[in-house]
């Protein structure tokens, strides 16, 4: 390497790039607080003017980075409607070089209760080295790691860029497929770059290398023709909640792993967590055990996982003394990598059968399912990004699996197959996404954005 060579790395390195985005960060910390206020929940209940203005702020910012063209576009559902719209912004890449697809979401997750949050959820408020708000992480931060990347790389860069930022990705991706088979053309990339994931833990970065699938089932279990008074008929007609209890209680095995037979699992994973962090992270009591068996990390990326998220039955306040016909529920399995998802379900809808009591009838309601993904590790493109990782953050950095899911990460593979994916992230442990209190740990929004900047950089040497 010449000394010219050396200078001219050492003036583009991780330091540099650190000083640049301090003299812009004020100005990026703004631009976040503007998206995390528009509440663009893509939600049949939320009023869909929201999600519309997120698209739009989307777009001005990244028509303010210099794209060559900037659209917001829309697909269509399975049933005809319109998809909730999409940020798409081009800039072509010079010949022979590649082009990189940078893909976030501007849709969040709805507030829940509001005396849950110590602060406003449509409100970004900074506390110490964490800032509070909902989507602050989730995923309108992943928008700014993009556009803040390119801007501190200015001219320097050497790729085509297309920025894809979703609109509907908390509300499952309906018109995804099609968006991407609609738009293949503005779409096709060399390497697609997933910022959706999070990191190790705080100051320590990493790159997702698996994901588990998921598929969820409604269902309604039937034990008379209609509903009667307890005292006439108690103690000889069976109630549907009791059998509907009875059934939920047998998915799962006396250590609280799943009890439908034939799911994929492993144990094999490269790193494991540290159980008093785990526990603290996510919050379990002191006194409660985890469930399960194997090493922790297996159990949260490797190994499926079966929640029963919501019943249909009476609630106290509207309880009186009748014997119910009909009780229904839905449950939801994270699957491991190389699980077929139509598979699963099918293996849960004979478990069901096979275990309900009384003779009750099962009634089987609305499925869906995505499936799981594992990277293809002897990529150079990963080593690349675990490089870029490491110099960003100025710590090693890992691989690791995630053990919530990514379903359209197969719908890109379908459509882009020779693309390199690559999963990162700005969540940490204690982010809390989906829930009250989501925050972004802003010490790794900032390396973050200059690990990507490093990427990109480094993606368009000539080797």
């Amino acid at each position: 390497m010449t000394i010219s060579e050396s200078s001219q790395r050492e003036s583009a390195g991780p330091e540099a790039l650190h000083e640049r985005l301090d003299a812009i960060y004020s100005d990026v910390l703004e631009d976040l607080t503007r998206l995390v206020a528009v509440p663009s929940v893509a939600w049949p209940n939320a009023d869909p003017r929201h999600v519309a203005d997120s698209a739009a702020l989307t777009a001005e910012l990244a028509e303010e980075v210099g794209f060559d063209t900037v659209e917001i576009l829309h697909g269509a559902n399975s049933d005809g409607s319109e998809g909730y719209p999409a940020v798409v912004a081009r800039r072509a890449a010079p010949e022979g070089q590649p082009t990189v697809l940078l893909y976030a979401h501007h849709d969040v997750q709805p507030a829940g209760d509001r005396d849950d949050w110590d602060t406003s959820p449509f409100e970004l408020t900074v506390k110490g080295d964490r800032a509070y708000g909902r989507g602050s992480a989730d995923d309108k931060a992943g928008i700014l790691v993009h556009l803040t990347a390119l801007r501190l790389l200015a001219d320097e860069l050497n790729i085509g860029v297309t920025l894809f930022v979703e609109g509907e990705e908390e509300a499952g991706s309906p018109s995804f497929r099609d968006f991407i088979e609609r738009y293949r053309d503005r779409l096709a990339a060399d390497v697609i770059i997933v910022a959706d994931s999070g990191n190790w833990a705080e100051g320590t970065p990493a790159l997702t290398t698996s994901l588990r699938g998921m598929a969820s089932l409604e269902f309604t279990v039937r034990t008379m023709k209609h509903s009667v008074h307890s005292g006439m008929y108690g103690g000889v007609a069976p109630d549907a909640p009791v059998a509907l209890i009875r059934l939920l209680s047998s998915l799962h095995r006396e250590d609280g792993s799943p009890a439908v037979e034939g799911l994929v699992a492993s144990e094999e994973v490269a790193v494991d967590y540290n159980e008093d962090d785990l526990r603290r992270d996510c919050g379990v009591l002191p006194d409660t055990r985890f469930i399960g068996k194997g090493p922790l990390a297996s159990r949260l990326w490797a190994q499926p996982a079966l929640t029963i998220i919501g019943i249909d039955m009476p609630s106290v306040a509207d309880s009186s003394n009748t014997l119910h016909a009909r009780a229904g529920a839905k449950v939801s399995m994270r699957l491991a990598p190389g699980q077929d998802p139509e598979d699963a379900l099918n293996r849960l809808r004979e478990h069901l059968e096979a275990h309900a009591p009384f003779g009750a009838q099962i009634e089987f309601g609305a499925s869906e399912y995505g499936s799981p993904w594992r990277a293809d590790e002897s990529d150079p493109i990963l080593g690349k990004a675990l490089e870029a990782l490491t110099d960003g953050f100025g710590t090693d950095a890992v691989k690791m699996g995630l053990g919530g899911s990514i379903p359209f990460i197969a719908d890109l593979l379908d459509v882009f197959p020779k693309a390199s994916i690559l999963v990162t992230g700005i969540e940490d442990p204690d982010t809390r996404a989906h829930s009250a209190n989501e925050s972004l740990y802003l010490p790794d929004f900032k390396r973050a954005i200059v690990a990507e900047a490093l990427l990109l950089r480094r993606l368009g040497e000539q080797v």
